[in-house]
């Protein structure tokens, strides 16, 4: 395995994280909150990544985009969860523009790819269900095919961004299995409630109620839903895991300034054994969640399906985040328990990246699935971690 960047990768991290930095602050953060009449994310944040074509970054060239590399864009997302930047990348980009530059038709990918690639339109995806923390293989909202379509009926929770969303991509399920649809947030039966999240992100539940779709709109008829949700899980968990990596090493960094900085006994607590013990620790988690992130995304890169690492990168997303978070609040003292202090975001956000897609137990459970099925088909189940 080679986890070497070329140039144009290292031209993209550099890129992203000039432009994430400049624009992105604490102050800004919650400025951006603070706007109710607001779409939820910092709109000229998110049109700076337009205009340096970062949003079409993964995009083939005719769709507007670059067509680089998916280890360039968990570069661009690393960047992204080290600035805690309150933009729909992952929403947009990631749980829905890539699913239909796979799956689409010539007609769909047409209409949205290019939009989003210039920061037009913004997507999102509804595809979580009161009691599934992963993406939910059993839908409850229910596909019904009419003459014309489809009818939607069901409630999704936690769909980022979807007031402001153009499209809505719903998980449902259908008389011959599950299948995928794009709904306006606006359409005749969508109703949506905010919802407050841990992070602060704009999150909506999402009622349909007999919400028709077109069979242009289908990006999966029923019964195709599973083959795009098992090509999508692998790169979404990666993608998370490049957020949780930017996150906890930024964190990690705001705490060996502050214990650097802040003395005890006329000297720098960072010099004390206990305080040095605990960074270093975090630092192993650091680098850790990193070098399983990258395998994954070689993995992706190459070809194979990337679950088993990516399963394994979000463990250490998890358990790596949550000791990281911990460390760098507790090596902050009073001050880090301070809501109003920065370093409560970086434990906000990676507990958030925690949550999302299943947590560590989740992550356990799908290895455990993956090597049983391994072990059921002539593979030795001690390859899944080489």
């Amino acid at each position: 395995m080679n986890f070497e960047f070329s140039e144009e990768e290292e031209a993209v991290q550099e890129l992203a994280g000039q432009i994430l930095g400049d624009a992105t602050s604490f102050d800004r953060l919650r400025e951006v909150e603070a706007n109710t009449e607001g779409p939820g994310y910092d709109e000229v944040l998110w049109a700076s990544l337009a205009e340096s074509n970062m949003l079409g970054l993964p995009f083939e060239e005719e769709y507007g985009g670059q067509g680089w590399s998916f280890f360039a864009l968990c570069l661009l997302f690393e960047q992204a969860g080290r600035n805690l930047a309150p933009v729909p990348l992952l929403e947009s980009i990631v749980y829905t523009a890539l699913p239909i530059q796979q799956f689409g038709s010539d007609a769909l990918k047409k209409d949205l790819l290019p939009s989003v690639a210039s920061g037009e339109k913004i997507l999102t995806a509804a595809f979580f269900e009161i009691g599934d923390p992963a993406l939910s293989r059993t839908a409850r909202v229910q596909a019904v095919a009419t003459d014309d379509g489809f009818e939607l009926s069901g409630q999704k929770v936690c769909v980022p961004y979807a007031a402001a969303a153009s499209k809505i991509l719903v998980s449902a399920q259908g008389e011959a299995g599950l299948g995928l649809f794009l709904v306006e947030p606006g359409a005749d039966g969508v109703t949506l409630e905010q919802q407050d999240t841990t992070a602060h992100e704009r999150q909506y539940v999402v009622n349909l109620d007999g919400v028709s779709v077109a069979p242009s709109d289908v990006l999966a008829a029923p019964g195709a839903g599973e083959a795009v949700f098992d090509w999508l899980e692998p790169r979404a968990a990666t993608i998370l895991s490049a957020l949780a990596v930017g996150v906890a090493g930024e964190g990690l960094q705001a705490t060996a300034t502050y214990t650097s900085e802040r003395k005890q006994f006329e000297k720098p607590i960072g010099s004390f054994q206990g305080v040095s013990l605990r960074a270093a620790d975090a630092y192993i988690d650091v680098e850790a969640m990193r070098s399983t992130m990258w395998q994954a995304a070689w993995r992706i890169d190459n070809g194979d399906s990337g679950q088993k690492q990516a399963a394994i990168a979000k463990w250490w997303a998890c358990m790596g985040g949550h000791r990281v978070s911990h460390t760098c609040q507790h090596l902050h003292g009073g001050i880090g328990a301070d809501i109003e202090y920065p370093i409560h975001r970086h434990f906000l956000r990676l507990k958030h990246i925690a949550m999302t897609l299943g947590g560590s137990n989740e992550q356990l459970a799908s290895l455990g699935a993956i090597m049983a099925a391994e072990a059921t088909s002539g593979v030795e189940a001690g390859e899944i971690l080489q």
